[in-house]
């Protein structure tokens, strides 16, 4: 039964009379009902002290990059979205090539003139090496904002692999594990565009949360902004007076500091905070130095994004989080996008979606490749079940099936890893597959050939073990990640090598 919604009323909420009616959070984002509101809690020097005094001896300098690790973006499609089959292709065991049968086609909205079995067509496309359905809208978002030069230099795989529909209890995101890794940033740890303890919709596995690296609520630029104060100084001197004036104060300050009875981790303490607040003056004095909205590669008549553009909720978000995340300014982030859950008896309202997502994605990537002070970055796309289609066209989008219900079967996720150089190497045999396990012929997840298919906690595991062996550091999975879920299959999960 359809929802009770036109194709035209793409901007408002679901209305599913499947559905109970949303109670928390996290079911209103799914179906619409509520976008990111926008609060950011910056370091004091309260909060300094609070810190563990076994850590006092720590550096404490502010680089404003990042720890060496590749930029990390998590991209949350919270409801259910379609990935497999209609956006990135899947297949059988032989890969995103093997062709699944007609019935599995259509199960994933796909109607026998538009899927790999008609012989007329070309169904794939391999722009980004990672195999797309030619009629993508994701790939159409992607293909809005990148280059094809620039998607060149992407290689990807997709992870076949169900969750649970409509909830956020999947334990989905890596963010917390990506940190465990050794992801840091120059000015935060963990950024996310909702306020939960992941920073999207799907939690995080429990083994891996950690609060002192809580992500901390970015998403729009005025967030950005406000991450760093350094007040009128800067305006009258500066900011390199400025901070010649912040490093006095601080050589002054440590002199008193030195005069107080307390032991020595205190005073380290309080030292840092005076030297954190000189590093600010210093590296951030500019107010462009942050400012999404004053990048130029990033916003404005020749930016990847449209100042216009801007006053879209998504875009906001995407350009805010890639700013921090990219420049090393953050260790990693997630992005979370709300409405996915849109099995409304239509297929326009899920191409729409669909292509916005895409259009996040490309402007990631391309931002990346304009920028002089960004190297690599990993995106990494994941959702809260899946969606089904029962053969209904809708000739409003090509004659594509309508998304009809939810379907945990037929979920997966998706890792793309752009190397600014060069596109990345795959490991045998999924330089050919690009795929970590494969559907059945009905167009549903073979739960049975690995340790993820039907393990969401299993999945993130494997995210973070590509992740990992990005950097060559996979042999260090078993001691950071102990009595893991993939232990014993990690051979079988294993795509990447090594590019930094």
């Amino acid at each position: 039964m359809a929802s009770r919604r036109t194709p035209t009323e793409l901007g408002r909420p679901f209305f599913h009379p499947d559905h109970r009616r949303p109670r928390t959070r996290r079911e209103f984002l799914a179906q619409g009902f509520l976008a990111g509101s926008a609060y950011v809690v910056a370091p004091s020097l309260l909060s300094l002290l609070g810190v563990n005094r076994a850590n006092a001896q720590a550096s404490c300098a502010l680089t404003g990059a990042g720890a060496g690790k590749i930029p990390f973006i998590g991209i949350d499609l919270a409801g259910g979205a379609n990935i497999a089959g209609s956006n990135v292709m899947i297949g059988g065991a032989g890969g995103q090539e093997d062709v699944l049968n007609e019935n599995g086609y259509a199960r994933l909205g796909l109607p026998l003139d538009m899927s790999p079995l008609n012989s007329q067509i070309n169904a794939f496309d391999r722009t980004m090496n990672l195999v797309f359905h030619f009629d993508s809208a994701m790939l159409a978002g992607i293909l809005s904002k990148a280059a094809p030069a620039t998607l060149a230099k992407v290689e990807g795989v997709i992870f076949s692999a169900r969750s649970a529909n409509d909830t956020q209890n999947n334990p989905l995101n890596p963010i917390y594990g990506i940190n465990r890794a050794g992801a840091d940033g120059g000015l935060l740890t963990l950024i996310g565009t909702q306020s939960t303890d992941s920073g999207g919709n799907s939690i995080v596995p429990m083994s891996m949360f950690d609060p002192t690296v809580r992500p901390t609520k970015i998403d729009r630029p005025s967030d950005v902004r406000g991450l760093v104060d350094t007040g009128r100084l800067t305006e009258l001197l500066g900011a390199t007076g400025a901070g010649q004036v912040a490093t006095a104060i601080q050589d002054i300050s440590a002199l008193k500091v030195e005069q107080i009875q307390e032991d020595a981790a205190v005073k380290e303490l309080v030292n840092c905070a005076y030297q954190q607040s000189s590093d600010l003056i210093t590296l951030f004095g500019d107010p462009a130095a942050l400012d999404p909205e004053q990048d130029p590669i990033l916003v404005g008549g020749s930016g990847v994004f449209s100042a216009g553009e801007l006053n879209q909720s998504e875009f906001r978000k995407t350009a805010s989080v890639a700013k921090l995340v990219l420049e090393g300014h953050a260790g990693a982030g997630t992005i979370e996008f709300g409405g996915y859950d849109y099995h409304d008896g239509t297929r326009v309202t899920g191409e729409s979606r669909d292509f916005r997502a895409g259009a996040a994605i490309g402007a990631i990537i391309e931002y990346a490749e304009r920028n002089p002070l960004v190297g690599d970055v990993v995106i990494y796309l994941f959702s809260d079940g899946s969606v089904f289609s029962d053969g209904q066209g809708d000739n409003g989008a090509n004659g594509k099936f309508v998304w009809r219900g939810d379907n945990s079967g037929s979920g997966a996720s998706v890792m793309l890893v752009y190397r600014k150089t060069a596109k990345p190497d795959l490991r045998a045999p999924f330089a050919t597959t690009r795929q970590v396990g494969h559907y059945r012929a009905d167009g549903s997840v073979e739960t049975a050939v690995n340790s993820v298919a039907n393990n969401p906690e299993a999945l993130t595991q494997a995210a973070i073990l590509n992740y990992m062996a990005l950097h060559g550091e996979e042999g260090n999975f078993t001691s950071l990640f102990p009595g893991s879920a993939i232990q014993s299959d990690m051979a079988n999960l294993l795509a990447f090598t090594q590019i930094r």
